[in-house]
């Protein structure tokens, strides 16, 4: 009887600490498509990432970024891949 109140109290604080995580990565901001001219007002990178290919080709990569208020974005944009800088 004791085992299984234990592991039932376990279980539901895994489930709560879970539900935890999720609710703050949902908090955090979409990556918004940029468009030519936008302003962006960044502060610092935090990070670069694109998918990795073999292929010379345009892709679609990922900027994150803290803005001059020191909220952090995102914003997606388009380019050559790196892949291109190796290629003939």
């Amino acid at each position: 009887m004791n085992v299984r109140t234990v592991l039932l109290a376990s279980s539901l604080t895994f489930t709560a600490f879970t539900g935890i995580a999720n609710a703050s990565d949902s908090a955090q901001t979409q990556a918004v498509p940029y468009h030519y001219g936008m302003p962006l007002h960044v502060s610092k990178v935090v990070a670069l990432t694109e998918p990795s290919t073999l292929d010379c080709k345009v892709v679609t990569a990922e900027m994150k970024y803290i803005d001059n208020t020191g909220k952090p974005a995102e914003i997606t944009y388009r380019k050559l891949s790196d892949a291109c800088s190796y290629q003939n």
